[in-house]
């Protein structure tokens, strides 16, 4: 099985995890007297399961992520820090302009006017550049993803 594959499988295990957690919160409590519409211990079964096989799923994933090169110097796990660190810095600063370009009209003279303290324009193409480096170890990584086997 190729590691995207198995990404996608985890995505699909956390997605039933989460479903089956749904469910048994709501069958744990019913009106006195009433049976849930579900068995609760089922439920709790078919959770226990489904964990145990995301567990076993992530630790391949995790193992082939640090063994498999991205780069020289470079594991796959690394380049996934970096791409998650650069999507955070630009996520930062995209709010940052978003706050710097806030226009605050003024109606008389005497109101207090408001100026960014940042240049813009230079935030705006540290942006841009963020973006693309991001893109460009997306990609990698996407591609990585689709050419490399899960390891046991």
């Amino acid at each position: 099985m190729k590691l995207a594959e198995a990404l996608i499988m985890r995505s699909d295990f956390q997605k039933r995890v989460e479903h089956l957690r749904n469910r048994l919160i709501q069958n744990v409590v019913v009106q006195e007297g009433d049976l849930p519409g579900e068995e609760p211990k089922e439920l709790m079964k078919d959770l226990t399961e489904h964990l145990h096989q995301l567990e076993e799923l992530i630790i391949q994933i995790n193992k082939t992520n640090l063994l498999t090169e991205y780069d020289k110097g470079l594991t796959l796990a690394d380049a996934l820090t970096k791409r998650d660190l650069l999507g955070r810095e630009r996520q930062i600063y995209s709010d940052l302009l978003e706050h710097a370009n806030v226009r605050h009209d003024r109606y008389s003279r005497t109101e207090i006017k408001h100026v960014s303290t940042i240049d813009i324009r230079k935030t705006q193409k540290l942006v841009d550049e963020l973006s693309k480096n991001y893109r460009l170890i997306d990609m990698k990584i996407q591609e990585l993803n689709w050419k490399t086997d899960l390891l046991e």
